[in-house]
């Protein structure tokens, strides 16, 4: 499942350096995360970054993209080019 950041983000700035694929980026009003990017760091790391560094916890699975750890890693060889 790829992750959403809800209306609470407060526009810290602390969640996009710490992702891996380059999937968070400045939306029109609060940072927003790419679903065809995101893997919530399958492939790069236990637990999703963002997510341990977002001090009010406002990323949440997005239940409109739901994914196993098999899709989400098959999604991470894609973009690293890893087949």
């Amino acid at each position: 499942m790829a992750l959403k950041i809800t209306e609470e983000c407060i526009n810290c700035d602390v969640c996009e350096p710490e992702c891996p694929n380059n999937a968070i980026y400045q939306g029109d009003e609060i940072y927003e995360i790419d679903p065809d990017k995101c893997t919530e760091c399958v492939g790069h790391y236990d637990e999703p970054q963002c997510q341990q560094v977002c001090p009010v916890d406002c990323i949440i699975v997005d239940p409109e993209h739901q994914e196993t750890k098999e899709q989400l890693m098959q999604k991470f060889l894609k973009l690293t080019g890893g087949n």
